[in-house]
Formats: structure tokens, sequence, C-alpha cells
């Protein structure tokens, strides 16, 4: 099941953005500019900025989300947003005994899809853990060798038990880097991403859009209602590109441009 939080993002970031926009036309330094900025004047300032399309002062400040219950097929399409910051759970480090998975809805509704969908991520379960298993075994000989070489020693049985551990560990690392390659895209992942103001509107422009996928679409909008409960004003024009224009998909368009107007309009 998705999950999005908002973990952390720039104190104030209305204020902030609205002060940096200030300095670039006044001749008093920050600090009176701040002091001048109360709520209601920051909102006016901010609401009349955004409207004007002067988007470098809202780089100054970065929203952190936390989100789980997606697939990779996802995130392989979330980093594509360069300007952000990325860490995501590792299958080449984390050993995955029971891989969960993301069901897209047009196969779960479909009980033969589902049928043939499911069969194959439970073989596909079944295919890592065979590969690790034979994976590891092959490594764990390679460096208990190499350890006998190295150490001058005869038998296995004269590595003490510390250090097999730590053959054995190495070896089911190096096993599972391998084994990962059968998963599917549909491996449900975790990931943390952080992004600035600007680079969040353009990634909500292009992923809230009807024509996003539907499962990176229900995230972005997720993301955008957390980021509008902090910073209202200047998330208060952000949805799809064609909330403040003409659709830009051109003949591709969905066609549902006023509903979702409505759909994204602030109350």
């Amino acid at each position: 099941m998705l999950k999005v939080k908002l973990i952390q993002h720039t104190p104030n970031p209305e204020k902030i953005v609205a002060s940096a926009a200030k300095l670039c036309y006044s001749q008093v330094g920050v600090d009176e500019i701040l002091e001048n900025l109360d709520e209601q004047k920051t909102q006016k300032f901010l609401d009349m900025l955004m409207t004007y399309g002067h988007h470098s002062p809202i780089e100054h400040v970065s929203f952190t989300f936390a989100i789980e219950g997606v697939s990779r097929s996802l995130t392989h399409q979330l980093v594509r947003h360069r300007v952000a910051s990325y860490s995501q759970q590792s299958q080449r480090y984390v050993k995955l005994k029971q891989f969960e998975y993301i069901i897209p809805p047009d196969v779960e509704k479909n009980e033969e899809a589902k049928k043939i969908f499911m069969s194959s991520m439970n073989r596909a379960q079944e295919e890592y853990n065979r590969l690790v298993e034979i994976l590891c075994k092959t490594e764990l000989d390679n460096l208990i060798q190499e350890y006998l070489v190295n150490e001058k020693l005869i038998d296995p049985k004269e590595i003490k038990a510390k250090q097999y551990t730590m053959l054995k560990s190495k070896a089911e690392k190096k096993a599972i880097e391998d084994a990962r390659y059968v998963f599917p895209n549909a491996c449900e992942t975790k990931i943390i991403a952080t992004m600035n103001a600007r680079e969040l509107i353009h990634f909500f422009n292009h992923r809230c859009c009807n024509r996003a996928q539907w499962e990176i679409r229900q995230m972005a909008k997720e993301m955008l209602m957390q980021a509008r409960a902090v910073a209202p004003v200047l998330f208060k024009y952000t949805g799809p590109s064609c909330v403040n224009g003409p659709c830009p998909e051109g003949g591709m368009c969905c066609g549902k441009m006023m509903d979702i107007r409505k759909e994204y309009e602030v109350k």
C-alpha cells in the first residue's frame, strides 16, 4: 500500500521565498525585510509572485518525502527528475526473504490476469532463493580456499567460527548482488526523495497529469496535498500543467481539462 510522508521541509518556507524575492528589488537588508514580513504580507506577496512566474526564489526551500509501498517501475520514473536527492532501499545489500510487490489495478480486477501475475511473483521469489543458495555456496567455497592459502592452512576445520561467519556473510552479499536480477519491476521498494520547491512544481506538472502512469500519479497527488498543507500559497496554483494554461499534450490530451482544474483547485 502506498505510504507518503513529508518528513522534513525548510522552516517557514513561504516567508523564506518571499524574503528572497523581495531582496532582489530592495535597498534594505535581509533583517529588515524579514521583520516587515508578517503572515498576511507574506501570503499576499507570494500569491502575486507565483502569478508572475518569477520562480528562482522558490529554489531556496526544499521538501523531503519518505515513500513506501511503491514499485521499482515507479522509482525508475521518479529518479529521472534529476534536480533532486534520492536514497533507496538496496537490493544489493538487503536480502529479500519474501519480497512484496505492487499489483496494477487492471490486473487486480481481472481474476485470470491476477492469477498469472501472482504466479510469476511467486516463481521470482523461488528462483531468487535458489540462486542465492547456489551462488552463496560457490562463493563461500572460493573464499575458504583463498583464506586457507593466505593463512597457510590445510583443513577448513582450522578456520575459527568468527572468521567462517565473516566469510559466509561476504559470500551471501556477493550472491544477492547477482540473484536480485530475477526480481521484476513490480518489486516493492522504499525511497526518500528531497526536492526544492521549483523542481517539485515541475514534478507535479508532469506527474499529476492524466497521461502519467497511474502509480506515480497517485503518489504525486499525495505529495502535493502534503506540501500544500505546509505551504498553501506556494503550491496554490500547482498541479498538472493544464491547471494554469492549455494542455501541453496536443493530440494526446485526455480531454478532461475542466474536471482536472476543479480537482486541483484550492478550496
